[in-house]
């Protein structure tokens, strides 16, 4: 499973397992599952999508701006606002 955070500046609003996230990049989307390779990246306004299982429909979360950070603890976006 894959560790993820969405932040904003006001609260930690999400820290759970989940098997996969996509988060709209600045370059385009890209979706991140456990073991992903370590990178940074921007992010445009749009929808950040988390699958909690395989095979499950994915929740949408409205985001905008901000970056996204891959590494071994797992994946951490940090949102200029959620919601």
């Amino acid at each position: 499973m894959l560790h993820f955070e969405l932040v904003t500046p006001e609260k930690l609003l999400r820290s759970e397992e989940v098997h996969m996230v996509t988060v709209p990049g600045t370059e385009g989307d890209f979706a991140v599952l456990e073991g992903h390779a370590p990178f940074m990246s921007t992010i445009r306004d749009g929808q950040i999508l988390i699958q909690r299982s395989p095979g499950a429909a994915p929740e949408s979360i409205a985001i905008r701006g901000g970056f996204a950070e891959v590494s071994a603890k797992g994946l951490t976006v940090l949102a200029e606002h959620a919601g």
